[in-house]
């Protein structure tokens, strides 16, 4: 039997999902071991852009916690994204909004904002000796730490969320609900960027990274205790659960979302058909159907994003990416000039989207072609140096079960990883 290892407070299998009792016993064991009683208790949860069974967890957790802590709040980890609305939020916790009003009543929610000054504290700063080893001597600068202001009014931080490979960070989970998920924009812009010049390429699905680096040192800033419960997300359900100190829980689920999510083939495919869930409701977070392909597809290949539903980039970030437009990592470093003063992780975006190229001698030339089949109009596209198709001209089912065609169809894109078997 496939399985990962296992602590006290933590269980996963590669090959079956955990069953609602293994979940209480690791969530038990956990709770029975930390100083919980009487505290201030705020925890990290992720917003709708994340598979995540919280409907599982968050009436466990309730029933366990909130006659024992005098404060049982929540706050989104949104980053850079929308806040949620009342009814959002209890969606994802797997909840009505009557009830939280009444069997859930101790429950309160709140969502992170992080362009709002008065929300963030500095709690710290990494001084440029760290930042020249983190980033290999890429930089030689000072990083103002933010966060929100809300971590010095608790006892403990308990971050509670899914792992899966992630484009900046190697793998999602663990400090990076802190940065970026509640951080200022000076942490996200960095940890981006820094991830940027990396590539996405070598950077997603690897368990140490720069950026990760910078993530951890930051959240090791933060003035309160850290605790985390660490997901590995499998058909719904849970295929792996750990809680601890937050380092060694996010380690162990890493481990075993290297097992669940990442998918070896044996060849690359000249053409990936990402049909990008609704979950996604624009590019900004939709773009992961490229960052999660791009390694099985083919040089001189293609991606086509399927998405009728994305009708924008973004609605925080989209006037600045039209502005910049999809390039490769190359030639932003070639006009470097032109777009230092840019916010760092929508340069990032950008490059992680276009993917591999290279600039020489006034030539950008891609790796491979991104296609978006959207709501985004053609003319938008085409200012912004991307692929267009006709979403209306495409039916995904004739993509499907044609790999020994070279394409490769891809039901439900952005979370799963692909890539080939001897990297």
């Amino acid at each position: 039997m496939a399985t990962s290892p296992s602590t006290k407070s933590g269980i996963g299998f590669a090959d079956r999902l955990l069953s609602n009792d293994e979940i209480a016993s690791v969530l038990d064991d956990a709770f029975a071991n930390w100083d919980l009683d009487g505290k201030k208790l705020l925890i990290a949860i992720p917003d709708g852009t994340r598979t995540c069974p919280l409907d599982i967890l968050f009436p466990i957790i309730y029933d366990r916690l909130a006659g024992r802590v005098e404060l049982l709040d929540f706050i989104i980890a949104l980053g850079t994204h929308l806040p949620m609305s009342e009814e959002q939020i209890c969606e994802r916790v797997g909840i009505r909004p009557e009830e939280q009003q009444s069997a859930y009543s101790k429950a309160r929610f709140f969502n992170h904002a992080w362009d709002d000054p008065d929300q963030l504290t500095e709690i710290g700063v990494m001084s440029s000796d760290e930042i020249r080893e983190i980033s290999d001597g890429r930089f030689e600068q000072t990083l103002s730490v933010k966060c929100n202001r809300k971590v010095r009014e608790y006892d403990l931080l308990l971050i509670c969320g899914p792992v899966f490979p992630h484009e900046i960070a190697g793998f999602s989970g663990g400090n990076k609900y802190i940065f970026p998920g509640i951080a200022g924009a000076e942490a996200i812009d960095f940890s981006h960027w820094l991830a940027g010049l990396a590539t996405c390429y070598e950077t997603i699905g690897r368990k140490r990274t720069p950026a990760r680096a910078v993530i951890d040192r930051c959240a090791s800033m933060v003035p309160i205790e850290r605790k985390a419960i660490c997901m590995v997300e499998k058909q719904g359900g849970l295929a792996g659960l750990y809680a601890g100190v937050v380092e060694e829980a996010w380690a162990e689920a890493a481990d075993l979302s290297a097992q669940v999510h990442i998918e070896y083939r044996d060849k690359l495919f000249d053409t990936v058909f990402a049909v990008c869930p609704e979950m996604y409701d624009d590019m900004w977070t939709g773009g992961k159907c490229m960052y999660k392909t791009e390694p099985i597809v083919a040089e001189g290949g293609q991606v086509i994003i399927y998405a009728p539903h994305i009708t924008q980039i973004s609605a925080v970030h989209g006037e600045t990416i039209a502005k910049i437009g999809f390039h490769c990592r190359d030639y932003i470093l070639a006009h470097w000039d032109e777009h230092k003063d840019y916010p760092w992780s929508e340069l990032t975006y950008v490059t992680v989207v276009a993917g591999r190229g290279t600039y020489e001698n006034g030539v950008e030339s891609m790796r491979a072609k991104v296609f978006l089949a959207t709501g985004i109009p053609e003319e938008e596209c085409r200012r912004m140096n991307i692929g267009y198709i006709d979403p209306a001209t495409l039916n995904p089912a004739d993509y499907e079960n044609r790999e020994d065609e070279g394409i490769l169809f891809v039901a439900k894109a952005g979370e799963r990883l692909y890539r080939l078997q001897e990297d």
